[in-house]
């Protein structure tokens, strides 16, 4: 710590000195003490800055990871084929499907239940009673009063009750008709109005109900075996399949005459462009960690040595991933992320080699899915990556980082109370200080008027006087 002169000028020319100024050259030299924690403390909070930034890059890569390693992830999904979309489509496949192909044939569609009435006035009225019933189910009657209702009343009361079906007014060329569609598609959405009376009273005319659509069931063959679907919607023909039947197959007459009916072929596959696609996010986030370490190596631009330069934590980082990364699997057809069209450059970061990558997928799918995925009585490459991630990251209570980071926690919390103690004695020193200069610097300005006095006294006494004449 240098040292400050106090200069105070003439002690007789009253001017004193500048207290503030001195004052704070001496609180300078003092807090110069605090330069080297201040230095480290900064030192450490880039650190922090690093090391989070690090952390979270790792944590995205466990995240793509899982993706791959979770038995109920990407390698579960599904996706389907039809060879004739015309006919039938894959809406779905969930990851219970089992791949494999199947023959389809659809013999006729399902079609829903409904119902229209005799054309009339929108606004006649109209009395007596409409009975419902669903597939031969219990009747229920609607009332329409003594008074009345129009087509659109008939329609209300039947929409705000649960009657099974839909019932709508349509306008058309003749005049306004009353629609019921039955609620349930196929054969068990049948509707019979039996028992229905009612009478326009309007125009006195009795109201018919004529039935436009019978409702019935999906015909359809999978694998030579026939299936029924309420719905063109079928869900119960090929375990977790979805398909969605468009129309009757196609049919073909034969020289003797007989009748066939041209199959679809369904593909149920493992879903390879999903999969190639967390692949390659996976090498993504890889390549992300990589490169974030790799800048902490060297200088920055200005020549300073970057933050983890040189440090332990970095080093272990770089270890760690590179022998994961290494690690050959015991079993099974792969057992390198080479064998998948992945391998390390000169820097350490993956490249992909996506045509690589689909063949696997195409010729060895359980296998490929068996170097990411936990293996029995072997350590997958999967697992073993899974692992040094854990050892490496920011999560409690042994994550690499999350170590590192409680470290420089503690040091710099002892650091900050160093400096605030610092602070508080510097503070003290400086109002005391300031007290006793404010004092030394009024004795200063007061010496002349204190150098007249003397004079004037020893006038009086000897009766010289400085300023006469001789």
């Amino acid at each position: 710590m240098g040292t400050v002169g106090i200069s105070f000028g003439s002690p007789t020319s009253g001017q004193g000195f500048d207290v503030s100024s001195t004052v704070s050259q001496i609180v300078a030299n003092l807090q110069a003490i605090e330069t080297p924690w201040q230095n480290q403390l900064t030192s450490l909070q880039s650190q922090d800055t690093a090391l989070t930034s690090i952390g979270s890059d790792l944590s995205t890569l466990t995240t793509a990871l899982q993706n791959l390693t979770d038995a109920d992830g990407i390698f579960t999904a599904k996706e389907g084929s039809s060879s004739d979309n015309s006919v039938v489509e894959i809406t779905g496949a969930t990851t219970g499907a089992a791949t494999g192909s199947h023959t389809v044939t659809v013999q006729s569609l399902a079609s829903t239940s409904s119902y229209h009435s005799d054309a009339m006035a929108s606004g006649d009225l109209l009395t007596g009673s409409l009975s419902i019933s669903i597939d031969g189910g219990t009747a229920q009657t609607i009332q329409l009063g003594a008074n009345g209702q129009t087509l659109s009343g008939v329609a209300n009361a039947i929409n705000s009750g649960d009657y099974g079906v839909t019932a709508s007014v349509v306008n058309t060329s003749s005049g306004s008709v009353l629609t019921l569609v039955s609620s349930t598609s196929g054969s068990a959405g049948e509707i019979s109005l039996a028992g229905s009376s009612i009478t326009d009273t309007t125009s006195g005319s009795q109201i018919n109900f004529t039935e436009s659509q019978t409702g019935k069931d999906a015909q359809l063959t999978v694998d030579g075996l026939a299936i029924t679907s309420g719905s063109n919607t079928v869900t119960n023909a090929i375990s977790g399949v979805t398909l969605q039947l468009l129309s009757t197959s196609p049919t073909s007459t034969d020289e003797s005459g007989a009748v066939t009916a041209t199959p679809v072929q369904i593909e149920i596959t493992n879903d390879d462009t999903d999969v190639g696609s967390a692949i390659e996010a996976f090498v993504s986030a890889y390549n992300v960690v990589v490169s974030d370490v790799n800048a902490q190596e060297g200088n920055d631009a200005s020549g300073n040595p970057e933050p983890l330069d040189g440090n332990p934590t970095l080093a272990s980082i770089q270890e760690q991933l590179e022998g994961a990364l290494s690690f050959i699997q015991s079993s099974g057809t792969f057992t390198s992320l080479s064998q998948l069209g992945i391998s390390a450059t000169i820097d350490g970061t993956l490249s992909l080699d996506t045509d690589t990558l689909s063949s696997a997928l195409n010729d060895n799918y359980q296998d490929v899915v068996n170097l990411f995925q936990p293996g029995s009585g072997f350590t997958s490459f999967g697992d073993n990556l899974t692992a040094a991630l854990n050892d490496l990251g920011d999560t409690a209570p042994s994550g690499e980082i999350y170590l590192a980071l409680q470290q420089n926690s503690s040091v710099e919390s002892q650091l900050n109370t160093n400096i605030s103690n610092e602070n508080t004695q510097i503070s003290t020193e400086q109002a005391q200080l300031t007290t006793e200069l404010n004092e030394a610097n009024q004795t200063l300005e007061a010496i002349p008027q204190e150098l007249q006095s003397v004079d004037e006294l020893y006038s009086a006494i000897t009766g010289y006087n400085e300023n006469s004449q001789g």
